[in-house]
């Protein structure tokens, strides 16, 4: 859906291989798990808008493709998944605050949550909301869209300013997906937070960061919503105890995607619900 860009990096490095198949074909994902000792499930379809453009597809990847792994695996997995899967959550948001998802994304990762955890070695990651460059930008996710539309329109419209949320560089991620291979023993059966207590701001707080590094026109309104009612701080004292901590801040994310904003082309591959408009249009196999 996203083409292979991301990848191309790695070919030709002897400890990479590449298997071409579908999560929601049993004997691609048998194959894929042939001489594996760890799964990183990373497979869905990202975000609210993308998955209300297609519900059903949404359905058949993030639920379904996720209990072919689960049936099929006999190693551990560690699962992505959102923080979006709270809903709206009054008072601090901790692992223990009971689930109320609201929109088609955050329904289908909670359902393939509960998949995983049928899974007798399973380490579930409820991820903050993504920023900062990767090799196949997502330019939909908040902070990226504000850095994008600072800077190439120099007007920015924020409605709900005083909405907190979190947010997590993509190195991060990263970092702590290893740090769960890394954990596993300890880890295992549970379910992790994972972000930044310094990283969860309002959208006003992060249009003004933005404003130190770029004159834009902003403006605040009292229309528009978000589908998930994020408002809320969240807790990440369960996975800190274990000894994970984020290294990268707001002002990396904003600086790195203005020098990549410089010459990026602003294209629909970068916006996860433009992709999935495309899939459905040219009706290509995902």
């Amino acid at each position: 859906m996203y083409s292979y860009n991301g990848i191309l990096p790695h070919i030709g490095n002897p400890k990479f291989t590449f298997v071409k198949g579908d999560i929601r074909c049993k004997d691609d994902v048998k194959m894929a798990l042939e001489n594996v000792d760890v799964v990183i499930h990373l497979a869905a379809i990202v975000g609210y808008p993308a998955c209300k453009a297609n519900p059903k597809l949404a359905e058949n990847v993030n639920y379904l493709g996720t209990k072919n792994l689960v049936e099929l695996s006999r190693i551990p997995i560690i699962f992505a998944s959102t923080g979006s899967v709270y809903g709206s959550v009054e008072g601090l948001c901790t692992e223990e605050t009971p689930p109320k998802p609201l929109t088609e994304y955050a329904m289908t990762k909670l359902k393939a949550e509960r998949e995983v955890q049928k899974h007798p070695n399973h380490v579930i990651y409820r991820f903050s909301t993504g920023f900062g460059l990767s090799p196949r930008p997502r330019l939909d996710l908040l902070v990226n869209d504000f850095v994008v539309r600072a800077l190439k329109y120099r007007e920015l419209i924020v409605f709900e300013k005083d909405y907190i949320r979190s947010f997590i560089h993509v190195k991060d991620m990263v970092r702590s997906l290893l740090f769960a291979i890394e954990h596993l023993d300890e880890m295992n059966g549970e379910i992790y937070n994972v972000g930044s207590e310094e990283l969860c701001i309002t959208k006003e707080e992060v249009a003004l960061k933005i404003k130190e590094y770029v004159d834009y026109k902003l403006k605040f309104a009292e229309f528009g919503k978000d589908p998930d009612k994020r408002n809320y701080k969240v807790s990440f004292e369960k996975i800190e105890s274990l000894g994970f901590k984020t290294k990268y801040s707001l002002d990396d994310g904003i600086k790195e995607l203005m020098d990549a904003l410089s010459f990026l082309e602003l294209r629909s591959c970068y916006y996860n619900h433009r992709c999935v408009d495309d899939y459905e249009r040219k009706g290509s196999d995902i």
